[in-house]
């Protein structure tokens, strides 16, 4: 009796496997979604909709991009978490949700890991310190000698109470023992006009949102946060080479995700077509036109990111006391 049960249990789960084999060869059976937290126009929405061309033609179905920005990223997420798991409708969202979010609230409308399958990385950028183009200070460590010098006098901007650029200064700050003074803003724009007329004396931003400024000679970048100068802008020193801390990088990423549930064999092709379509020099070329590095990995490196940016993460809110409750 026992090992009938035990041959049907056997038979039951072959089948299952079997099913969802079947059903990666047959996928997409329809077009695909990808639901974003970012406006027409953005860089994220450009590069999704270049990536979705090239996925379109394999795939001989249409992958349309929607556009859900607002409310913390919560109506994207909560679009794809109620989704039918079956690859057709996939979430293209930053770290910020997934990483740092966790942190700052008792509560969320959803949950990183029970509620999403990380399918795929699409992109990294990290960050540049970005003061106005009359800024007297010139490197990193002349910023860092007037924050000490007048403790909670030298400003910076963000996208927000939380945002990352707040919470990465914050990491700035416990390593260079200084204090800053934080000026949120609601948007981008007015942040970096900010910064450009000197109504706040620095801020974290990418190359996708500073460019046009860096270009027009209204603002200069004092350093990259990350390992190396970023391809295109290498007249611009890392951290530490601008005099900053040794080892300091300020990044965030961009990830392809399903709704829980979502077959292994179905991820994994969806996995593989979007590497494909990184490695097109193309495509590479789009991405470089924003300052992002294409990132291709398996799903499981997502999940390794994500653990660790949020234990990261975890420890600088807690010690700069930073919460959105």
């Amino acid at each position: 009796m026992n090992s009938l049960f035990h041959a049907r249990l056997t038979g039951i789960g072959g089948l299952c496997l079997a099913i969802a084999a079947a059903g990666a060869q047959t996928f997409p059976a329809k077009p695909v979604r990808t639901v974003l937290p970012y406006s027409a126009g953005s860089g994220p929405d450009a590069l999704m909709r270049s990536v979705g061309d090239k996925l379109g033609r394999e795939w001989g179905h249409q992958v349309l991009v929607d556009n859900k920005p607002g409310a913390n990223s919560w109506l994207a997420l909560g679009e794809v978490k109620r989704a039918a798991p079956d690859g057709h409708t996939l979430l293209v969202v930053d770290a910020t949700p997934m990483t740092l979010q966790p942190n700052l609230y008792k509560q969320l409308p959803f949950d990183p890991v029970k509620d999403f399958e990380p399918v795929t990385p699409l992109y990294s950028t990290h960050f540049f310190i970005v003061v106005g183009a009359n800024s007297p200070w010139k490197n990193v460590a002349d910023l860092m000698a007037a924050a000490k010098a007048k403790k909670g006098q030298v400003s910076y901007g963000s996208w927000g109470i939380g945002s990352v650029a707040h919470v990465g200064t914050a990491q700035l700050e416990g390593a260079t023992g200084t204090e800053m003074m934080h000026v949120p803003f609601k948007e981008l724009p007015q942040l970096y006009t900010a910064v450009a007329t000197g109504e706040v004396d620095w801020a974290f931003g990418t190359a996708a949102t500073v460019d046009p400024l860096y270009r027009a000679r209204k603002v200069r970048l004092l350093a990259y946060a990350g390992p190396k100068r970023l391809a295109g802008y290498e007249d611009v020193p890392t951290v530490a080479e601008a005099g900053g801390p040794a080892g300091f990088e300020l990044r965030t990423w961009v990830a392809l995700y399903a709704p829980k549930g979502t077959p292994r064999p179905v991820i994994d092709r969806i996995n593989a077509s979007v590497a494909k379509s990184l490695a097109e020099p193309e495509v590479r070329a789009r991405f470089a036109g924003f300052g992002f590095e294409p990132w291709s990995a398996p799903p499981a490196e997502v999940t390794r990111v994500t653990a660790a940016d949020t234990r990261r993460f975890a420890d600088i809110v807690k010690r700069a006391s930073i919460s959105l409750d």
